[in-house]
């Protein structure tokens, strides 16, 4: 931080100062002052506090600013450290520092410090590491450990389309619980196979490095970056994941002796891998959005479907395209805070493409063609009419239209727009599976339900 005239007519409004040193004894000593800034001088005037601070060595002058928020925690926090000698006046003390450094939550969100903090702590554990001769390094349990790294309450974007899928199949007579829960099983560990490979190529990429402003819901899980799990164990999970995932697959072609099947397993497995795996690094040639649609939309609902059914469906894929859309949504909203990072290392997502308005208006587009295709599918027969429920979630959408509008360049004030923009995937998928449902229930109960219930 420089020191300079606007460093001191910064510190005129902070209100509080703490005067810290290392006393005779090797223990730290501190105080609390009364502080004047003197910005034509660049010193600080330290009043006397009852404590007799010392001129011999150096000192730190902690200059900060905080606002308490009862029940909550703290805001608006602001500091400024200071170091150098003090000189004593008689009636006061002064400070001419020799360097400063501090931070502004305002100029720079806590979540953002935080990561630009990061390399410094790991440069200190890693110092800390050689002066121990034992390896020092941050930890969470196995559990946390492996919940964070395979990103798993984002699952719900599997089990969507896999539920949707096995649903229609009910729908058309076909169903068994045991295929069912294989199908489930399979998706989601081609799914944890992806996320963690997510993390691993974007790691060595450097795009996660340059992301120095990761969200709850994007730039990756961070735990490569935050040293709690190494390369080499993040690829041995996700080689597991796909390995499972594979063998579930193969198991189920085997036992329907299914070519469609085969070919869509393919299909997802190709664009699962090669999502940000070179040569092919689909999401740096901005088909991110492309590829998520189909494979947790028409590869995954179809692929339930065929599980079920043994043949594909036109229904199946008619009933796919919403919750193909809206996954892609969540994907192309994660990438607005990403686009800086993402534009340093050539990946060139569509945020990073093109512009706040087109971006804006696109996912509006976007999300009302999902619910026209739902109303649509319904009205004319090709989706069963209790499918309709599904556009009960269309005000979640204007929500996220309006957040990404007002918060497009905060992406901490945008983190709440896309939790609300998983919602809408999450809720949408599961009316239009509870519209299935319904009319399924319907068809049991009785041999000519009424039109509202089929």
């Amino acid at each position: 931080m420089q020191i300079d005239r606007a460093l001191f007519e910064k510190l005129a409004a902070y209100p509080h100062v703490v005067v810290s040193w290392i006393g005779d004894d090797g223990f730290p000593m501190q105080t609390a002052a009364a502080f004047r800034a003197d910005a034509e001088r660049l010193e600080v005037r330290i009043e006397p506090t009852g404590v007799s601070l010392p001129t011999d060595r150096e000192v730190n002058v902690t200059v900060s600013h905080i606002r308490p928020q009862p029940g909550t925690g703290y805001d608006q926090r602001r500091y400024i450290c200071l170091w150098g000698r003090l000189a004593d006046l008689g009636d006061a003390f002064t400070l001419k520092p020799r360097r400063a450094w501090g931070w502004d939550e305002h100029e720079t969100p806590f979540f953002e410090y935080v990561e630009r903090s990061n390399p410094i702590a790991m440069e200190y554990l890693s110092k800390l590491s050689v002066e121990r001769g034992v390896e020092v390094k941050p930890k969470l349990s196995r559990f946390w450990t492996f919940l964070v790294a395979t990103r798993l309450p984002f699952l719900t974007a599997t089990i969507v389309p896999i539920l949707l899928g096995t649903a229609v199949a009910a729908y058309d007579g076909y169903f068994s619980w045991w295929l069912a829960i294989l199908t489930l099983v399979g998706g989601m560990a081609v799914h944890i196979g992806l996320n963690v490979a997510n993390d691993i190529f974007d790691a060595l990429s450097g795009a996660d490095e340059a992301n120095v402003s990761p969200t709850q819901y994007s730039g990756g899980s961070r735990v490569i970056q935050r040293g709690l799990v190494t390369l080499r164990q993040m690829s041995l999970i996700s080689i597991v994941a796909y390995t499972v995932a594979i063998g579930i697959g193969l198991y189920l072609v085997i036992a329907r002796s299914s070519v469609e099947l085969f070919v869509i397993g393919v299909v997802g497995v190709f664009l699962s891998v090669f999502y940000t795996a070179p040569p092919f690094r689909l999401v740096h040639r901005g088909l991110g959005e492309v590829t998520t649609a189909l494979g947790f939309g028409p590869v995954m609902v179809l692929g339930a479907y065929v599980v079920q059914a043994e043949k594909l469906s036109g229904e199946a894929f008619v009933a796919s395209i919403p919750v193909a859309i809206l996954i892609a949504l969540i994907l192309y909203v994660n990438e607005i805070p990403d686009r800086s990072s993402d534009a340093t290392v050539g990946k060139r997502t569509l945020p990073v493409r093109f512009g706040k308005a087109l971006i804006t208006q696109g996912f509006l587009v976007a999300a009302l063609s999902a619910f026209a295709v739902i109303a649509i599918g319904a009205l004319t027969g090709l989706l069963p009419t209790p499918t309709l429920l599904a556009l009960l979630a269309l005000p979640i959408a204007f929500k996220v239209y309006d957040g990404i509008r007002d918060h497009y360049d905060r992406p901490y004030d945008l983190m709440a727009t896309m939790g609300k923009n998983v919602q809408l995937h999450l809720v949408t998928g599961l009316l239009l599976f509870a519209g299935y449902l319904i009319a399924v229930i319907a068809d049991k109960v009785s041999d000519s339900p009424p039109g509202i219930l089929s």
